[in-house]
């Protein structure tokens, strides 16, 4: 009778080890085919998208914030007392890998729609080696009839609109770092168009190209450095290259970052097609100003 019993336990202990085995094996292949995480740590790195979307039927927060340029020193205490501009966005999860937002920018009254699709998703095998997504916008400049070309006389509303186009390249190469790169696309129907921002001998073009690379590297917990670096590609403009360098604090809802950056505006296509602070010139306090995002995910 105990061997009967015996020989019953050894066959269920049997059947319920083939059964962990092979759950177990399930399980890690299941969890190869998921998707990595935290790639980064919220949809904007300085003045760029990253590759990250919220999760579906979600919302994100994103304020940023640019003071003005260094230029005077103590007396402004470098530009935190000094004209300011910022910029303000909501975005809509509609689910894991396309999101749709709004924004507001202050400075050159600039109205975006913009929206983020997830094209492939990096997985924890490596079998998808990158992540990538498509980003795009189109924005509507609000300022005056006056200030648009060829002259008011001649003012159609297509005249205050421009859009960006990129597609967005990523790898997390382990749990310290992670990198991106974006070729860029942006056309801006009326290129002359100035505001308060704007440097008059700025020459621009309807079309124009760059290619922006991010990063960010974790130093401890959940603190990391940032970086952001954009290079204009098209010809016969005096577009600068875009520079960007800070600290990020991020948990599950919020991220905080404060960096400084060559560039005021904060809608792509402005900064890539209008930017001409030098940030390899001699004088650095003159093109560089500190900024912050701060994100929150609710």
């Amino acid at each position: 009778m105990i061997k009967i019993i015996y020989t019953k336990s050894l066959l269920v202990l049997s059947f319920l080890s083939v059964s962990l085995i092979g759950y177990s094996q399930d399980t890690e292949e299941d969890t190869g085919k998921l998707p990595v995480r935290s790639t980064f740590t919220a949809g904007m790195l300085i003045d760029n998208p990253t590759i990250m979307n919220q999760a579906g039927k979600s919302l994100e927060l994103t304020i940023q914030h640019r003071f003005s340029s260094m230029a005077n020193g103590i007396t402004d205490i470098f530009g935190i007392y000094g004209s300011a501009n910022m910029r303000m966005a909501l975005s809509y999860g509609i689910n894991d890998r396309v999101m749709i937002g709004f924004g507001t920018e202050k400075a050159n009254k600039l109205q975006d729609l913009f929206w983020k699709v997830a094209l492939l998703k990096q997985n924890r095998s490596g079998s998808i080696p990158i992540s990538i997504s498509y980003y795009g916008n189109i924005v509507t400049d609000a300022n005056a009839k006056s200030s648009f070309y060829p002259s008011e006389n001649s003012y159609k509303f297509i005249h205050r609109l421009s859009y960006l186009t990129e597609v967005i390249f990523a790898r997390k190469f382990n749990n310290v770092f992670s990198l991106q790169v974006a070729p860029q696309i942006a056309y801006i129907n009326a290129v002359n168009a100035v505001s308060a921002t704007d440097t008059v001998n700025t020459v621009a073009k309807n079309f124009n190209y760059g290619i922006s690379f991010g990063g960010r590297a974790k130093i401890w917990d959940s603190k990391s450095i940032i970086f952001e670096y954009d290079q204009p590609l098209t010809s016969g403009t005096n577009a600068k290259p875009n520079l960007g360098l800070g600290l990020e604090i991020g948990t599950a809802t919020h991220a905080f970052q404060v960096f400084v950056s060559n560039y005021q505006g904060l809608v792509g296509q402005r900064n890539l097609a209008y930017n001409t602070n030098d940030p390899f010139s001699g004088d650095m306090s003159k093109n560089f100003m500190f900024g912050f995002n701060i994100t929150v995910r609710f």
